[in-house]
């Protein structure tokens, strides 16, 4: 079975993407129990639970996020650079994740054979 990675790199309500891989990784996880879900660049905004998109018509779908544990989901990585570039610190995320260095982050993402970015 492969390993598989999701990469979310992008800001979560300018598209549909950070949604639509979130459901990506819940069916997935029914299917294949190594997954690793990585957040880096503006992807990080994805586990604010300080967001609002009412004013755009979105729905607020960070707190889904939290399933990752129901559904086994336990390989979650943040890049540190991305955190602090855009001055987020650990608690203001939503879920358990383990922050990674440049180097270690490439290093965790080296274990996967399939990756997946949204």
């Amino acid at each position: 079975m492969n390993n598989v990675a999701f990469l979310f790199r992008t800001a979560p309500h300018g598209s549909a993407s950070g949604r639509e891989g979130l459901d990506a990784v819940l069916a997935t996880s029914a299917l294949n129990e190594d997954i690793g879900v990585f957040f880096s660049d503006d992807g990080v905004y994805q586990l604010l639970a300080e967001q609002d998109p009412r004013a755009i018509l979105g729905r607020h779908y960070a707190p889904t996020f939290g399933l990752l544990d129901l559904y086994d989901v336990e390989q979650v990585y943040v890049c540190q650079r991305s955190m602090t570039e855009r001055g987020i610190r650990l608690e203001h995320i939503t879920i358990p994740a383990q922050v990674l260095a440049p180097h270690d982050w490439q290093l965790a993402l080296a274990g996967f054979n399939v990756r997946l970015s949204f």
